[in-house]
């Protein structure tokens, strides 16, 4: 005699004739689950509910850190633009963006008051 095998349903955990094995894909992947109709039923409404949502969403791309630029520490509260109109009413010609030339930032260093 056979012994009779009782598949459990992996949503509510009903046992029932109608629980079978079922494979569904999902992000270019595939997933296997128990599952009786009804709830098989449920899945295919809530995949295609996500499908349609990443068809029409946009992906957002992981934030990243931003990078301190070395000069922001030496700037001590002051900023790359400060340093350019600094430059520029001293007649220094300065890069309208970019890194600051060492020898800039020194001298706009070396100018504000209190510092020597």
């Amino acid at each position: 005699m056979a012994e009779k095998v009782i598949l459990i349903d992996d949503l509510d955990q009903s046992e029932g004739e109608d629980v079978v094995r079922r494979e569904f894909q999902l992000l270019q992947r595939t997933f296997a689950i128990d599952l009786s109709e009804a709830n098989n039923a449920r899945l295919a409404e809530a995949v295609g509910l996500i499908e349609l949502a990443v068809e029409r969403g946009r992906e957002v791309k992981q934030a990243t850190r931003a990078r301190k630029a070395p000069e922001a520490t030496r700037l001590q509260g002051h900023t790359n633009t400060d340093v350019r109109e600094w430059a520029r009413e001293q007649g220094i010609e300065v890069p309208a963006r970019g890194k600051l030339p060492d020898e800039v930032i020194d001298k706009f260093l070396a100018a504000l008051p209190g510092e020597s």
